[in-house]
């Protein structure tokens, strides 16, 4: 594990933070292999139902480290390396972004890559691969335009000029905006509400958002019943049922 990203574990909260602050968080390739293994552990780990992704210094992530990229012996290398923003669209727990500071290039793609984004005051957000000659490749144009829409979208990637933390509040690519030293209590303080719901239930919900976005209208309320259906017949959904009976808080063990 490399130290530039680092691991903790606050109850069923995990905790990843980019930790290469000299360079903003620019991520190599050593630091995605990393980003590849952790979120590995956090999908198998059953005590693990929720994560945050953060940055150390004041930079959530420029994205990849620029002097090695002329490291790929190929293009076609370059293609089938193992990238940062692939681990993260793999995990199955919902991700919290808390956006510290910069957030450029893939360090963007990576926050728009996570379920709900939280930025400070201090956040700024580009796609600003055009001003160096090409584009991103981590899903930008994509998940940019199902986030902020076609016309801001192109905006951004086709000037790659920043915006700041209001804008991008204003336009939806961030949830909230708090103040330095509230963000990453804030984060954590909402994935651990995430955490203490029905983990069965949150993954699944995290799914149809998925299909929400990807499936025509009929085949994501299909899915959604389907996986409804699954919810229902597990444990945590009995439990559910009979705290509500009971007046109690329920125990959800994932089964």
């Amino acid at each position: 594990m490399s130290e530039e990203v680092l691991f903790e574990q606050h109850g069923h909260v995990a905790v990843i933070t980019l930790n290469r602050p000299a360079k903003l968080n620019a991520v190599t390739a050593e630091m995605s292999d990393a980003l590849v293994e952790l979120a590995r552990h956090c999908n198998d780990a059953d005590e693990v139902r929720a994560v945050v992704l953060t940055g150390a210094g004041r930079a959530f992530s420029a994205g990849s480290d620029i002097r090695e990229l002329d490291k790929y012996p190929t293009p076609w290398a370059f293609r089938n390396r193992a990238d940062y923003c692939d681990s993260l669209k793999v995990l199955r727990k919902p991700v919290v972004a808390a956006v510290n500071g910069f957030a450029l290039g893939g360090g963007l793609e990576t926050a728009l890559i996570c379920d709900i984004r939280l930025a400070s005051t201090t956040a700024s957000f580009a796609a600003a691969e055009v001003k160096l000659g090409w584009i991103g490749g981590g899903g930008m144009s994509a998940l940019l335009t199902h986030t902020i829409g076609p016309g801001n979208a192109s905006l951004m990637l086709m000037t790659g000029d920043p915006i700041d933390a209001q804008q991008a509040l204003g336009w939806g690519l961030v949830s909230e905006v708090l103040e330095p030293d509230a963000l990453l209590p804030r984060a954590l303080e909402l994935a651990a509400t995430i955490a203490s719901r029905a983990p069965i239930a949150v993954e699944t919900a995290k799914a149809n958002v998925s299909a929400a976005l990807n499936l025509p209208l009929d085949q994501a309320v299909a899915y959604e019943r389907d996986l409804q259906t699954v919810c229902f017949a597990t444990q945590d959904a009995a439990e559910g049922r009979a705290a509500f009976a009971e007046k109690r808080e329920p125990r959800f063990t994932r089964s």
